[in-house]
């Protein structure tokens, strides 16, 4: 074994990791960004031209991760990885860049919008592009701790993301000043192009896994059979997601909006200090999610997350509390921001951490690019109706109401989780992979495995190599 090839599952997971940061950052980038347009243009910048903003970046995540999941099985990962690398970095430029013509303050806001959404397709991409290689990565280095080692490089470097761009966003403000925000938010944008490009020469070196190179479907992909294997497991990650995302989603973006909403004169210092400090409370969450994954397994770990959320714990609910005080609570911005962090570090301990690990983990090499990103956005779409949502759920029914309902959300996903999400705790991914290719010979799929250079057939009589050669690097699957 070459030395590149020795080392390239750790930079494969190194690269996961520094690539999740800026979709962690980008993610965030409008929780300030939303206080700042809001400052710049009261009466331009309506709720309704903030919401298409902000998703105009989910719309294209979604896009992001239904094709590139197809990319990363039927091309490979290494293509799907360098593709939305080079989307964030373009559309980080033109928002960075966005204006209207003549001048146009409309024109302008649309620009955002398709400067956000073009980054939206590069940050949905790197969802299953970078968690299905590092899944694979760590599975091929270290199976029992591939829970953690997964956690530790996806959700705790996207979560990571908020106080990042948050902290960065302080630093350029006290730098600039208040009176300089056009600046502020520029520059806070064109950070976020120099992320990506820090892995991009990574990227472009990296190899595909073991796992892939052996197990890899590039024609004659069987969707059919693949659906009716996984269609339980389906229901599970895609359904656990959109709940997820349907609470946390809003509720982030539009956390610096609800934070300056109790604050005195809407100080924008003040605003992105407690904001600060909300996603710090966020991220303890997410060691305890990793520590407890391979304990308790991933199916009861995310249960006890959703569980957080919900109103069926003995535990303090941080969720209901807000919700059911939220008129007395919000007068104490401190103990207020301290709960709202608590929530969403429930969040983190159990599907925030785990739903991306199942997803990962539930299917066979072949298809995991595809199922991983079809969960991802529907978890996606969950998210941009919650943010769709949001705005008239405050209106009418007050913002109290968007904890409780994300407490009825909760108690769903429990339900979700415990019927539908498998768990695969401990288990190499290479067993599932094996039990796929049974699965497709017994049902009269005939077709190759493996990229070119290491192919093998799956036939109605079984999974040969094509060569003896190959034939002595893997048994027969029978």
């Amino acid at each position: 074994m070459s030395s590149l090839e020795n080392l390239s599952p750790y930079f494969t997971i190194a690269a996961a990791g520094f690539g999740l940061i800026s979709d962690g950052y980008q993610n965030n980038l409008m929780t300030m960004t939303n206080v700042v347009l809001k400052k710049l243009y009261p009466i331009a910048y309506t709720s309704s031209i903030s919401t298409r903003v902000s998703n105009a970046l989910l719309v294209g995540e979604v896009i992001g991760q239904v094709f590139v999941g197809l990319i990363c099985d039927r091309i490979g990962r290494k293509a799907a990885l360098v593709s939305t690398t080079l989307l964030i970095i373009i559309g980080g430029i033109i928002g960075t860049a966005s204006h209207g013509a003549k001048g146009s303050v409309n024109g302008f806001f649309w620009c955002l919008t398709f400067a956000r959404g073009i980054t939206g397709v590069g940050v949905g991409g790197e969802y299953p592009a970078s968690s299905t290689s590092a899944s694979e990565a760590a599975n091929e280095k270290t199976v029992k701790q591939r829970g953690p080692v997964f956690i530790m490089v996806t959700n705790f470097v996207l979560s990571f993301g908020g106080p990042l761009s948050i902290a960065i966003f302080l630093i350029v403000l006290s730098a600039a000043g208040e009176n300089h925000l056009p600046t502020v938010w520029r520059v806070c944008f064109g950070i976020g192009v120099l992320l990506p490009v820090t892995v991009f020469i990574f990227r472009l070196r990296m190899l595909s896994s073991k796992l892939y190179r052996k197990g890899a479907i590039k024609h004659r992909v069987p969707y059919v059979l693949t659906v009716r294997r996984y269609w339980k497991s389906l229901i599970g990650t895609c359904g656990a997601w959109f709940l997820y995302d349907f609470v946390t989603f809003p509720n982030g973006v539009f956390s610096g909006t609800i934070i300056s909403s109790v604050i005195k004169n809407s100080d924008i210092k003040r605003t992105a200090e407690w904001q600060l400090l909300l996603g710090a409370i966020a991220l303890p969450g997410v060691f305890v999610g990793a520590a407890l994954c391979n304990r308790l397994g991933r199916k009861y770990t995310m249960m006890l997350g959703f569980s957080e959320i919900t109103n069926i714990n003995l535990l303090i609910n941080p969720g209901l509390i807000i919700g059911l005080s939220y008129d007395k609570i919000t007068k104490i911005i401190p103990l207020f921001v301290i709960f709202y962090g608590l929530m969403q570090s429930m969040g983190n301990l159990g599907p925030g951490n785990i739903l991306g690990l199942v997803s990962a983990e539930s299917y066979a090499t072949p298809v995991r690019g595809t199922c991983y990103g079809l969960s991802a956005a529907l978890g996606k779409t969950g998210a941009a109706v919650g943010t769709q949502a949001f705005t008239p759920i405050q209106n009418n029914l007050g913002k109290k109401w968007t904890f409780i309902i994300a407490a009825i959300c909760g108690l769903t996903g429990i339900l979700v989780t415990y019927f539908f999400v498998p768990d695969m705790t401990g288990i190499d991914l290479a067993v599932e992979d094996a039990a796929f290719l049974e699965y497709l010979a017994a049902n009269g799929w005939e077709g190759h495995v493996g990229e070119d250079d290491d192919c093998a057939l799956v036939a109605k009589e079984g999974y040969r190599r094509d060569s003896d050669e190959m034939g002595s690097e893997k048994g027969d699957v029978v």
